[in-house]
């Protein structure tokens, strides 16, 4: 296969600088004919082929948006990641995809930025360390975070402590007396904060805090939040033989494992043993399944259209905030008994 031609060669050829070829793509005014002629001369000698990039150098203006995302294949981060989607259609931007891993986010964030391949990123669910700030900083990337606060940054922040305590606060008001949590096996931000919440609206409500009622599964793939986790952790409870009256899981994803594993089981849902979730994926609503709304579609919409304005405008105040969940009530936490 040929090399492919470049703009260097494309402005070493017409011996003038790249800002120059790159007015002249851009069809600029501020290019003399004689340059003009040039530059074109050039560009059919050595058959070039422009790319919006190269288009956009004369202009500076940001092209390219990155999405760092732990994993592209769990419902929380595709319904950010259709949020974004949508918005970035009305903005002159590319959008690339990073996939940092969700064993070590950071360590993959580093790489991206080691990489120097977009001009703006949103950061999703990835703690900004030290050295990642650091290195934000040193490209003077325009950023957005989404699932993590930094004074530094505009940010999107979940509240999950709050959906932990919706969460548990809808149980003891159904009525039920005893109620138990599908937790996530690994530790993270979004599970220690939803358990906490989770106890404490217990708590407040003087309700019998059992540690048997508080499983996880084996699974640590996507951290423990999976339809594998939530079908072992039922297990688990069957095996002690002893089921609390009302589970809540994590997010819905476990939720449908643990649907499953009670099917297998003989159990019904509500019936037997209520189930709630956490997310309001697309599927809660066919499976009848209470849960908790993140609010997620929007949120990648807003942190979308808040990079556009600070890339328009880096000088602006920074915009943070803290997004509420609401509790979305459906048939799988009746009360039948």
């Amino acid at each position: 296969m040929s090399k492919k031609v470049t703009i260097y060669e494309v402005a070493k050829k017409a011996e003038v600088a790249i800002s120059t070829v790159s007015r002249v793509l851009n069809g600029s005014e501020n290019v003399s004919k004689a340059t003009k002629i040039k530059v074109d001369d050039a560009i059919k000698e050595l058959n070039f082929r422009p790319q919006v990039n190269a288009r956009k150098l004369a202009s500076k203006q940001p092209q390219m948006l990155a999405i760092a995302v732990p994993s592209f294949t769990t419902p929380f981060f595709n319904e950010v990641l259709k949020g974004v989607k949508d918005e970035i259609k009305k903005m002159d931007l590319d959008i690339m995809l990073y996939n940092t891993g969700s064993k070590n986010p950071e360590e993959g964030v580093q790489n991206f930025f080691d990489r120097g391949t977009a001009d703006a990123v949103i950061l999703l669910s990835i703690d900004v360390s030290d050295q990642v700030h650091e290195l934000i900083q040193a490209t003077q990337t325009p950023a957005v975070l989404v699932n993590s606060a930094h004074s530094s940054y505009n940010y999107f922040m979940l509240n999950d402590y709050k959906g932990g305590y919706l969460a548990g606060e809808h149980l003891v008001k159904q009525g039920f007396e005893s109620i138990g949590m599908i937790t996530s096996i690994v530790e993270s931000h979004a599970s220690t904060e939803r358990k906490r919440g989770f106890k404490d609206a217990l708590k407040n409500f003087k309700m019998n805090i059992d540690k048997d009622f508080f499983q996880s599964g084996d699974t640590t793939k996507h951290g423990g939040f999976t339809e594998e986790a939530g079908f072992e952790a039922i297990y688990k409870y069957d095996k002690q033989c002893k089921f609390p009256e009302a589970i809540f899981c994590s997010n819905d994803t476990q939720a449908v494992g643990a649907i499953y594993a009670l099917s297998k089981l003989g159990l019904k849902v509500p019936e037997d043993i209520a189930i709630m979730g956490y997310d309001n994926i697309k599927l809660s609503k066919y499976l009848d399944l209470t849960t908790i709304d993140q609010k997620m579609y929007t949120i990648g919409v807003q942190a979308t259209k808040r990079l556009a304005e600070i890339i328009q405008k880096p000088e602006d105040e920074l915009y943070q905030t803290t997004i509420n969940p609401v509790l979305v009530k459906r048939g799988s936490t009746e009360n039948k008994q």
